[in-house]
């Protein structure tokens, strides 16, 4: 297999168009080729491309920001003598004045398959921003590590913030280059968009199922992203954001582990399975105690549960994380009831919302969570019209 970017790297005749113009990169932490030198770097070595600025996402071009809500600043790339522009500091969208710098913009970006995924939003920004002044973008297609399950509910319209960029589905089993050709013809925009393809990529193949075990080393797209299980259990594990619960941030493990001090799991996960054994399927569910060193719960034993999918035993249709971790905060509930499972905070610059809605894009889970009423059937109607309608919607853009 091929990346997007090793075939622009290898390909003259994919470069040809670039000649005369202003190039600038999009990138992160894990805009790397086949051999881990980073897209900016290997550019600059090739010579003959006028590369003259470049930008980063959350977290920075080169990762230096580790948690969440943390901006990056403007800089000169030691290196290159570039100008980097952040586009997690003081603005989100690109300035007139960044544009400027450049007629088409690269963007190789490591995205893991999940709408709250910030780079999913900074794309959709960008894209906007190049449309209003005339602005090439080329997307360099990677690999999504989540494959091509796609689960959860659509956005719901007013929802959209920095988490929610549009009406996408919570695990939206695209690539970012067949997302923004969906972004694109959904906001009706004007400009060159190319997708640079990835050359033999086979996202329903086996082990790696989206992400090609053995042949493109994993780097951390952000800080906590740091494996392909936890890519897999994040499209239902990003909730815990938004609850009390510790989502293992402090640990080695973040966003693959679930738990809070003082919980009898043995006890919570009885309930889920009384509730919906189907949602606990397609993954090894582990019970264990861990002991975050900052964020939630720093310094407290925490009781909880820690999701493998690393296993012969990992089911990749049948593993519906969202749903997972769904029922859990539904068995919580039912058993502690006066539970504070809501996290009432700041989150991405929103203030008055809260962020569970945020994140699931709508108050409905957070309703049907707390509704004593309410059972698995009554979610799994609420997420079924969504996944055929996205899958639907999306199919005229998969590129694989």
């Amino acid at each position: 297999m091929r990346l997007g970017i090793d075939r622009l790297l290898a390909e003259g005749a994919l470069r040809k168009p670039l000649q005369g113009r202003r190039v600038a990169l999009l990138g992160h932490p894990a805009s790397v080729n086949h051999v881990g030198r980073h897209s900016l770097d290997a550019l600059m070595a090739l010579g003959g491309l006028d590369i003259t600025a470049a930008f980063g996402p959350q977290h920075g071009m080169r990762g230096d920001k580790q948690d969440n809500m943390v901006e990056s600043g403007d800089y000169v790339d030691p290196l290159h003598g570039i100008p980097v522009f952040s586009l997690y500091g003081d603005v989100r969208h690109p300035t007139d004045a960044m544009l400027d710098h450049f007629d088409v913009l690269l963007v190789d970006l490591q995205d893991i398959g999940t709408r709250i995924y910030t780079y999913v939003t900074t794309l959709a920004y960008v894209l906007d921003a190049c449309a209003r002044r005339g602005k090439a973008v080329w997307i360099l297609d990677r690999p999504n590590p989540a494959g091509r399950p796609m689960e959860g509910s659509l956005l719901e319209p007013g929802w959209e913030s920095f988490v929610g960029a549009g009406p996408l589905l919570m695990r939206h089993g695209l690539t970012l280059g067949e997302l923004a050709l969906w972004f694109v013809a959904q906001r009706g925009l004007d400009l060159e968009c190319r997708v640079i393809d990835m050359d033999g990529y086979q996202p329903q193949a086996a082990p790696g199922y989206g992400w090609p075990r053995d042949e493109i080393p994993w780097v951390n797209p952000s800080p906590n992203a740091s494996s392909l299980n936890m890519a897999r259990c994040y499209p239902g594990t990003v909730l815990l954001e938004g609850t009390t619960l510790s989502e293992g941030r402090g640990t080695t493990t973040p966003l693959e582990l679930m738990g809070a001090p003082e919980l009898d799991i043995c006890r919570l996960l009885q309930r889920m399975e009384s509730l919906c054994a189907e949602w606990m399927q397609g993954a090894v569910i582990r019970c264990c105690a861990f002991e975050p060193t900052f964020h939630k719960h720093q310094g407290q034993l925490c009781h909880g549960v820690q999701i493998h999918t690393d296993t012969v035993h990992y089911q990749h249709h049948r593993f519906s994380p969202y749903r997972l971790v769904a029922l859990l905060l539904k068995a919580l509930r039912l058993e502690y009831p006066d539970y504070p499972i809501w996290r009432d905070f700041a989150y991405e610059y929103e203030t008055e919302r809260l962020a569970i809605d945020l994140i699931s894009g709508g108050t409905f889970l957070r309703q049907w969570v707390d509704d004593a009423a309410t059972a698995p059937s009554d979610l799994d109607a609420r997420l079924r019209p969504d996944e055929q309608a996205w899958a639907e919607q999306t199919q005229p853009f998969r590129r694989y």
